[in-house]
């Protein structure tokens, strides 16, 4: 069952049924995983209560759907940070955050990362992108890479679909740009060292509610 900001499960087996767990991570890929660790601590000897308490206190690993602020307050925004750098993860998360927060705006901030990754699957992220309602991209992380000529963030702007609003910054800009406008649901998507300014997001926007 999915409410904002939430997803709740029933799990059940042969011989257990464990009803109203909230997954402590919210991202749907977290179905199957709590089914399974539910599953195994099961056959192990942990008992329902036990199950349900670790599924639902379970924040998972940094950067991975990483909620910083939950907007709970009327009006408040929602801030989320999330490792994803693949076309398929960058789907899969971009999913989760429109069914978590149903009929609100979202907008995405994606540092690519790697200009390898970006000149092979620059297209791919534009699709993926390219179900939001606004993405901001910033320049690639590099990592351990040299530029290669050609390769910028440009190849996934000009491939997102039409009709999304979308633009390129400057990463150092970023907090700039969360100071001047008011955002809905805003995701820092990306594995380079934007997750870096999450604190400082954060800061901005509660400064402003």
């Amino acid at each position: 069952r999915w409410t904002p900001g939430h997803i709740t499960v029933d799990i059940t087996g042969p011989d257990v049924r464990i009803e109203n767990v909230s997954l402590g991570v919210p991202v749907e890929i977290n179905i199957d995983n709590a089914v399974a660790a539910a599953a195994a601590a099961w056959y192990a000897g942990a008992g329902a209560d036990a199950i349900k308490r670790g599924i639902e206190t379970f924040q998972g690993a940094e950067r991975r759907f990483q909620i910083w602020l939950d907007g709970t307050e009327p009006g408040g925004t929602v801030l989320i940070d999330d490792y994803g750098h693949s076309p398929e993860e960058v789907r899969a998360s971009i999913r989760s955050v429109k069914k978590l927060y149903p009929g609100r705006e979202v907008a995405v901030i994606f540092q690519p990362h790697l200009y390898t990754r970006t000149r092979d699957f620059y297209k791919e992220f534009a699709s993926a992108l390219s179900i939001l309602d606004e993405v901001i991209l910033t320049e690639i992380y590099p990592a351990r890479e040299l530029p290669i000529e050609g390769v910028t963030s440009q190849l996934i702007y000009d491939n997102i679909a039409p009709g999304v609003k979308k633009e390129i910054v400057r990463k150092d800009d970023v907090p700039a740009i969360v100071r001047e406008r008011d955002f809905d649901v805003l995701v820092i998507l990306g594995a380079g060292d934007l997750d870096n300014k999450c604190d400082e997001l954060a800061d901005i926007i509660r400064s402003k509610e």
